[in-house]
């Protein structure tokens, strides 16, 4: 069985829960205390970090490369396109959203609150210039839920929780984010205390 060593409010983690419970299958989510790690996860992944996911022999972290992993093990239902020009695209896609979203949630709750307001305005300009892709098509990647979904569901579940205000016009995004957030297993892949981030 698979097991998927998980932060319980960590927006990576939160990725793979959500292909793991996408896919429908059997696997023991293993939730990790970030401020009082265990020993076996700094043996399993010597950065200390989560998700790391382990499958007999084979241990792997990075939440990407996981959910690729999971999905190329697991081809039904496919989150990456089947196509090599749109697999490859869809790498990129989900390449710059590190660069420029994720990799600011750092400073939003790093304390430091002049560093957290200009992250809060950079992820905030930089979710809204996707705005337009959702006047032509229900998912990022066409009409099809894919990948590219799954790694921006988090960080649209925690725009309360982080802070951010999204302009008028990105009402658009907002109706998506609720298309995703009302999936039939969504609910089931978070942890309670992501549930309470958004009352």
């Amino acid at each position: 069985m698979m097991k998927l060593y998980s932060g319980s409010v960590d927006p990576f983690s939160h990725r793979c829960r959500i292909v793991l419970f996408e896919k429908g299958m059997d696997f023991e989510v293993i939730d990790v205390d970030l401020a009082n790690k265990a020993e076996d996860l700094a043996v399993l992944n010597p950065y200390g970090t989560v998700p790391v996911l382990v499958e007999r022999d084979l241990v792997l972290s990075e939440a990407n490369i996981i959910n690729e992993y999971i999905d190329e093990r697991f081809p039904h239902p496919q989150l990456m396109p089947a196509d090599p020009v749109m697999r490859a695209r869809a790498r990129l896609f989900l390449y710059n959203f590190e660069k420029d979203l994720f990799d600011h949630i750092k400073d939003i709750e790093s304390g430091d609150e002049e560093k957290a307001d200009k992250a809060r305005k950079t992820i905030r300009d930089n979710l809204t210039q996707i705005v337009p892709i959702f006047s032509k098509q229900n998912y990022l990647l066409g009409d099809e839920y894919s990948m590219l979904d799954v790694a921006v569901t988090p960080l649209l579940w925690r725009l309360g929780h982080y802070g951010i205000d999204l302009p008028n016009q990105a009402a658009p995004l907002l109706k998506y984010a609720e298309r995703l957030f009302s999936r039939p297993l969504y609910a089931d892949a978070m942890t309670p205390s992501e549930k309470a981030m958004r009352k």
